[in-house]
Formats: structure tokens, sequence, C-alpha cells
């Protein structure tokens, strides 16, 4: 399948925003049963606190702190939503590098994370993922004029440029893989930096996250055109979940079933993304399951999803 026939994802889950209280704090002690001292399970303790404590990175519209420093975003924004139906009415957050979410989450700073993470094979043997909350595609910040004439990862590989990317992030792995000239930064800011002062040629990153950081900038920068990235000729269909610890069953499996009655209502979907440019092109189709994804036979994946995902033109 060409780069070229490969169409935006009709479909896809992200979550919606809203305004959070930012704190730095501590997190529970809990025993390897998923449980919290005292045999209560994650669950069971977040309900009794009345407050959860998501991780972040600042990359916007997902999860980021607003100009007054609290913390918004699509992401957290069905937090609050979902979490409040689960009886804990507090969602607070402690802003980390993306590339440090995880090993924050397993090290108890954090009860879940909240950062439109990919779900990835990798990652799902380090963690536990939701369900899917939203799929995207990938694009580039460019300077104006788009000189390298960037369409794709295959583009990017052929011109030679030197790619931005964030650490942890999934654009890095696709660099990886078709050997292109990569370095990491810590967060989008970052990597708008990286590129107008020329020391890459290209950032990459979640088409809707470039588009939202190159509307604030004043920068003489562009975003490309989105795509989905194609490695050895498989497409690299992206969807993010919400992250938890591997033992923390409970959490998660509640969480699922309050998101899947979201997903499952495009009005309701939207009534909470949507202020933060999420559109039904965002939630995900039906068989995109986060078991599948794990396994990370992404061909096989995009064969039988293929009309739903626009992949089949």
């Amino acid at each position: 399948m060409s780069r070229s026939s490969v169409r935006p994802l009709r479909r896809a889950v992200l979550a919606a925003g809203s305004v959070l209280t930012l704190v730095a704090l501590g997190a529970c002690s809990r025993v390897d049963t998923g449980g919290t001292e005292g045999g209560a399970s994650a669950l069971e303790s977040l309900q009794s606190k009345g407050v959860v404590t998501v991780g972040f990175a600042g990359e916007e519209p997902y999860s980021y702190e607003d100009e007054n420093g609290e913390l918004t975003g699509a992401t957290v924004a069905l937090h609050r939503e979902i979490f409040s139906e689960l009886g804990i009415e507090t969602v607070e957050g402690v802003n980390t590098e993306f590339g440090s979410l995880i090993p924050g989450l397993n090290a108890n700073r954090f009860d879940a994370v909240s950062a439109g993470m990919s779900i990835l094979p990798e990652r799902c043997e380090e963690a536990s993922f939701s369900e899917p909350e939203f799929m995207y595609t990938t694009a580039f910040m460019v300077p104006t004029g788009n000189p390298d004439n960037l369409t794709d990862m295959q583009s990017a590989r052929d011109a030679g440029v030197k790619l931005a990317t964030m650490s942890g992030a999934i654009e890095g792995d696709y660099a990886s893989a078709l050997e292109i000239d990569n370095t990491e930064v810590g967060t989008p800011q970052d990597g708008l930096d990286a590129l107008t002062a020329g020391r890459v040629d290209a950032f990459a990153l979640t088409a809707i996250s470039l588009n939202a950081l190159a509307a604030k900038s004043d920068a003489d920068v562009e975003v490309t055109e989105s795509f989905v990235a194609e490695i050895d000729g498989v497409p690299q269909i992206g969807a993010g979940g919400t992250v938890f610890r591997t033992n923390d069953t409970e959490l998660r499996d509640a969480y699922n079933e309050k998101l899947a009655e979201i997903v499952a209502d495009e009005d309701r979907y939207l009534d909470i993304v949507g202020d933060f440019g999420f559109t039904a092109a965002e939630r995900p189709v039906e068989g995109m399951t986060t078991e599948k994804l794990c396994e990370g036979d992404l061909e096989t994946l995009a064969t039988e999803l293929a009309p739903e995902l626009g992949l089949d033109g």
C-alpha cells in the first residue's frame, strides 16, 4: 500500500478537557497485589480519598498547563468525567517528561498516566493500558514553505533531514526504524525551539499536537498535512489510552466500563473533547482494541479494519 493511498484515519478517540488542579504529591504505598496497605484495592483507596493523581507531559491538546498553571486538555477532561462517575471527584496532576511517565507510574508517583500515550507492545509489558481513547495521525512542523518538501516519514528519509521527536514518543521509533537522523527533546516547546534555532530540519509529532503548538506560536513555521506513518509497507495505526499499573486491574476495568459508554455515544464524546480540536474522526473504530495493539500485528489489524480506518482507498 503506497503512502499516498493512505487517507487520514476516519474515526478515533481522544479525551476531552477541563481544568484540573495541578499539584505535586507523593503516591500512596501499594503492595504487589495492586492494593494499598490495609488490603483495599487501588480503586477503593482512590474512592476513599476522593482524589486521583495523574502524570502528564505538557503536550497540548492532550494534557498540559494553561496560562494560569492549571492542568487542562482533552485527556484530563475525559479523566475528570470518568473518575467522577467512579466516585473520585478530584483529579490532580504531576508534570513529568514523556519518557519518564511509565517509570514514574510504576514508582508510585501517580495513579495513572494522562498523556495520550500510544499503545505499543513494549509499553504493554511495563504497564496496563485502557481501551483506546483516541486515534491519531502524524505530521511535521517545518519552516514556512516546507523547504524539504516533507510529506511522510519516507520523504524525510529520502531528503536526509534531521528530525526532532519527543523522548519516548512513537515518532522516535519511526525515525529509528527508517534510520532517519533524530534528536530527542523533552517537550513540544523544546521541539519548536530546536526547529527555529536550526538544530533540526523538522519536528515530528501527532498532527493535532503540532497544530495546537503552531497556533500559539509566532515562529515562522507551518505544519504539514497529516499522514499515517508506514514502516516496511505496514500502516502504523496509532491509538492511545490511559496507563495504569499492571496490578491495578479493578481500577482499569472500572475505567474501561465508563470509557466504553462515552466512546459509544458520539455526541457525548464530542461534548467532552470538541473544545480541544477533536472531532468524530478521532473516535476509535469498532474492533480497535488494546489487546490487538499490544500484540503488535499492525499489518493484520490494518487489513481487518481497512474500511473503518480509511485505508482501503
